[in-house]
């Protein structure tokens, strides 16, 4: 799906979520835009497995250890999946439970990268003398 298909999808289900809403069916205004946001994530799935394909290949012509790309990918895969969650939430006028998701991503987030931040620790202290 490319850009021009998305923004026209987008755009209908837009113009459709305002009329529900309008119609005081909020919702199914809310569902249209969880539906429409699903449908997006897997048109792009593609994409997603071609991008994450080209990293594992330059990951291997680098030599970079295959745990830190993985980290790497989950922790921004961990991000849009909560910035999604987030969207919902807000459009669902829960903004208290958006903030928790995002609380909620940024501790996984930490927690994911600590294997990282030891490494990096672990080499600074063999530098040092």
């Amino acid at each position: 799906m490319d850009i021009m298909q998305i923004i026209g999808l987008a755009l209908v289900a837009a113009i459709v979520s305002v009329f529900l809403k309008e119609t005081n069916s909020y919702t199914s205004a809310l569902l249209v835009s969880v539906v429409v946001g699903i449908i997006i994530f897997v048109a792009l799935l593609d994409d997603v497995a071609y991008i994450l394909k080209s990293l594992e290949e330059l990951a291997v012509k680098a030599k970079v250890n295959q745990v830190y790309l993985s980290t790497v990918l989950k922790i921004i895969g961990l991000a849009y999946i909560a910035e999604f969650g987030t969207q919902i939430s807000r459009d669902a006028g829960e903004t208290a439970i958006a903030g928790r998701i995002e609380f909620a991503a940024k501790v996984l987030i930490l927690v994911l990268a600590v294997p990282i931040f030891t490494a990096v620790f672990e080499t600074i202290i063999r530098l040092l003398p």
